[in-house]
């Protein structure tokens, strides 16, 4: 058995993975080792071993929809991008990339781009997460610094988490923050979200803030900090700032943000009387129309508090990708240059030399909703996709689709075969995935760490790096480009990162760029920066020629979408526990779909009431730009007047399942980066005349006008149908076509299909009225081992197994410990406490994600003890 140090390819916590292959079997558990999981993994990172098969995988270059070799794709593709370049100017062509690049792959394309095509228009998905919260760090410090690390979670006496379902997003920091909280009662925990989510579990306060009000929160509390008359003022703009805020009274702000003054009141004395605080914020503050001013509101009270600079303190972004933070590093953003550098003529003039070339862009790129807005209007003609899906994750998704479908050229790099993106390619070529990849990631606390590879790479993929440099020197720019391993292009990175920097420049890793390949192999996890000469900032200066820090004037503005009688609710976006993305590495994962297995709409009672709805019902939400079906939710969890559905499902694993083709292009003017939480909606009933779950050994075409919802299961091909016209038609003259022998049940709405042929299962579907609750384990199992007597054959045939009992909706991933497994557990074994019940069942006991859910069956239970 070999076993390789690797990192996870999932959020910005960065954790550490041994992965370990025996007789071609490979599986993982968290790295004891790794600074920053300390041996734990969420259930997405404990089954990695699940995401690597070749099922799915593009294993050969393509053009025009053909498979080629190598020398042919790449050939057209330098001919097609010189053509554009020489008839329309270098702005003609943009590349976009992803925070799944690892940080040498990104140093690669921003090279090129920038230095040698000479246009800015390299932008990444980043853009979507992570750009205000850049915004805001260059505006108060100079620089991209993130000033905290996971220890200053650990050892503060208040954690706020703003934005940020953490307990989903970030699980492994999440478990961090519980046992340190655990270890210290008296640490204070508050939580700031329109939603009561899984986050919610350890907080001793959750202030249900209304939909994108946070910057008047935070100005109100630099306003409370100041009538205390202990408050810094020694920062740029302090008292423009002061100023700014000096409207915002308690009470102002109670009724901007939909909360009581006695809520406000007291978040604001738990902030003011610790002795140190830190604000854990992403998304939720992130992805608005005025991103960047929270992200500053954030920073501005840390400043004038003394909470900052200091262990236990400081406004603290998380990052959402693997290497958002890398990309950031190397200039991936349109907006930068590259190694934190700038478009200023010092930096302009320094970058250029470095790289010897004399075609340097300028001036910054498109970013990225303007980017496609440019391929739409055929400005841009020649665009590079490389390992993410724009048209699931951007804003007006239908304008995006349609803007590649007329671009004369799309290249993708992709690791999946068929995506929603890749659909619309010229060109694709095949990338490496996890496993393969060999490089380095930077995760939210600057923490660089190495992804090793320990699997071959699969057909002819290749690394992302090694295809830049090849289309590099198709376009003749081969001497810039000449690197024979991944371990050279970090070392270049890494040398730029110190060129002519003498402490002058935040980000400097030049302490590594003499690195041998052998100390690179073997590199452990280390918190930038690494220069030649030290190791270490004072957090209290700043990256200004002034060397002062900032605080940023905040006038507090509400979202730009506005409850109207045609669309009265406001839709928040976000992720769930056990998918990532738009599903392309997660989705496929039998496990991963065991918890949420299609869009969800959680709306509150008296919306539901109001609207027609109950839980498990089907719903339409739609806006101007577009539709989306999702299963209804009914939750007391969710704010009045707020919906929230799940980002990931697309047009590969569900129709109408985009949340982004409801969602309009409004961006953050500072950031670019979209409002992506807060979408006036409508939402209505739908109740088809009958839905089903169909299982088949191969794919069924199904009519265009069914709904469908397509489910992982292992060697199977599952969806979940429904639709106002029936079905049965079609199935039977399937079944009549291949010769399959046929068993039906038909009661009133009820219709059951079993299909067989020599024994073996081929194919069933069950269908009623409301969708009926099946025994998927028995099914798949049915299909791998059918039943051989004609009462077992009936039991399926009802979706039921007469061995052993359903367990119900899936809670735990990581064990899959359904809900009637544990509620069992409750009333029949007397478990009463989440630790009763994982020492029983194991649910719980791996990365904790189900813990609340757990409490709430056990409160669930305990109330129904006391009502009989």
């Amino acid at each position: 058995m070999t076993q390789t140090r690797t990192t996870c390819p999932y959020c910005g916590v960065g954790c550490g993975v041994l992965a370990s292959v025996r007789d071609g079997e490979v599986s993982v558990q968290g790295d004891d080792a790794h600074p920053a999981n300390v041996g734990r993994l969420c259930v997405k990172g404990a089954s990695l071993a699940e995401t690597i098969g070749l099922t799915g995988r593009l294993l050969h270059p393509q053009l025009d929809g053909q498979p080629v070799r190598w020398p042919q794709a790449l050939g057209a593709a330098g001919d097609r991008l010189r053509a554009i370049i020489a008839e329309h100017g270098p702005q003609a062509v943009a590349f976009y990339a992803s925070g799944q690049l690892l940080t040498e792959d990104y140093y690669a394309a921003n090279k090129l781009m920038k230095g040698f095509i000479g246009a800015g228009n390299i932008d990444t998905n980043s853009r979507l997460c992570m750009s205000s919260a850049v915004i805001g760090y260059k505006r108060a410090f100079g620089a991209d610094v993130v000033p905290c690390s996971y220890e200053d979670v650990e050892c503060s006496d208040l954690v706020v988490l703003v934005g940020s379902n953490a307990a989903w997003a970030h699980p492994v920091l999440y478990q961090r923050l519980v046992q340190a909280k655990q270890r210290n009662p008296q640490m204070k925990v508050v939580v700031i979200d329109p939603r009561r989510t899984a986050t919610c579990d350890i907080a001793d306060r959750h202030l249900a803030i209304a939909p994108g009000t946070d910057a008047g929160l935070f100005v109100g509390l630099l306003q409370t900090i100041a009538e205390t008359g202990n408050v810094d003022t020694g920062f740029t703009d302090a008292d423009a700032a002061l100023e700014l805020a000096a409207g915002w009274t308690v009470t102002n702000v109670a009724d901007f943000c939909g909360l009581s003054v006695a809520d406000v009141q007291a978040f604001y004395l738990d902030f003011i009387t610790a002795p140190r605080a830190i604000t854990l914020y992403t998304m939720g503050i992130n992805q608005s129309s005025s991103g960047s001013d929270k992200c500053n509101a954030i920073i501005n009270v840390h400043l004038a508090s003394g909470k900052f600079g200091r262990a236990g303190c400081g406004p603290f972004s998380l990052t959402g990708q693997p290497n958002a933070m890398g990309g950031r590093e190397v200039g991936g953003l349109a907006t930068m240059l590259a190694a934190h550098m700038n478009f200023e003529p010092a930096d302009l003039a320094r970058v250029a030399r470095f790289w010897g070339t004399e075609r340097l862009a300028q001036t910054p790129g498109l970013m990225a909703v303007d980017l496609f807005s440019a391929i739409g209007r055929g400005e841009v003609k020649a665009v590079w996709i490389m390992g993410t899906n724009p048209a699931v994750s951007l804003p007006d998704s239908h304008a995006v689709s349609r803007a590649l479908a007329a671009c004369p050229l799309v290249i993708v790099s992709e690791v999946a075969a068929d995506t929603d993106t890749s659909r619309y390619a010229h060109i694709r070529f095949p990338a490496l995935g996890w496993g393969e990849k060999n490089g380095t990631v930077t995760n939210s606390e600057r923490r660089i760490s190495r992804q090793r590879a320990f699997l071959p790479a699969p057909g002819e993929a290749r690394a992302d790096w090694w295809i830049i440099a090849q289309v590099a020197k198709q376009l003749g720019f081969a001497a810039a480009f000449d690197w024979q391993h991944p371990h050279e292009v970090f070392s270049e990175h890494a040398a730029l990162s110190g060129y002519e920097n003498d402490g002058q420049r935040a980000f400097d890793i030049s302490g590594l760029s003499e690195l041998t390949r052998q100390q690179w192999d073997a590199l452990e996890p280390i918190r930038w920066p690494v220069s030649r000469g030290h190791n270490k900032w004072d957090l209290n200066r700043g990256w200004r020629g002034d060397g002062q820090l900032r605080m940023v004037p905040v006038a507090p503005q509400g979202m730009q979408a506005h409850a109207e009688p045609l669309y009265p609710l406001i839709l928040n976006s976000g992720r769930i526990r056990d998918q990532w993305h738009t599903m392309t590495r997660t989705g496929d994962v039998p496990r991963l779909m065991q918890h949420i297995a299609q869009p969800i709409a959680e709306i509150a009672p008296q919306d539901a009431a109001r609207f027609g709805l109950h839980s498990d019902a089907l719903a339409r939400i739609s806006s101007p730009r577009g539709v989306m079906v999702a299963r209804v939710v009914v939750s007391d969890s969710q704010r009045p007047g707020s919906l929230f559905t799940p980002m990931h499902w697309n047009d590969c694993f569900a129709r109408q399942g985009k949340i982004n083709n409801l969602v309009d292009a409004v961006v953050d003017p500072h950031s670019g980066q979209p409002e992506s939480k807060q979408t006036a909606v409508r939402i209505a009933a739908w109740q088809p005349r009958w839905q089903g779950e169909l299982y088949s050994r191969t794919p069924v075409n199904l009519p265009t006008h069914l709904h469908w919802w397509r489910k992982a299961v292992p060697g199977l091909h599952h969806l979940t149908v429904c639709g106002d016209s029936l079905i049965q038609t079609e199935l039977l003259a399937l079944c009549q076509h291949h010769g399959w022998q046929i068993q039906v049940a038909s009661l009133g709405e009820t219709w059951h299909l079993l299909a067989w042929h020599q024994g073996q299962l081929m194919l069933g579907f069950w269908s009623s009225r409301a969708l009926p609750e099946v025994d998927a384990s028995l099914i798949v199992r049915a299909f791998s081992d059918a039943p051989q007597t004609l009462m077992a054959r009936h039991a399926l045939l009802g979706g039921r197994d007469l061995a052993r009992p359903a367990v119900g909706k899936i809670v735990c991933s990581c064990f899959s410990v359904g809900e009637k497994t544990i509620i069992e557990a409750i009333e029949k074994q007397g478990c009463s406490t989440p630790g009763e019940l994982g020492k029983m069942l194991k649910c719980g006991t791996n990365c904790g994600s189900c813990i609340p859910e757990l409490k709430a069956l056990l409160v669930c239970a305990e109330r129904k003890v006391m009502i009989s």
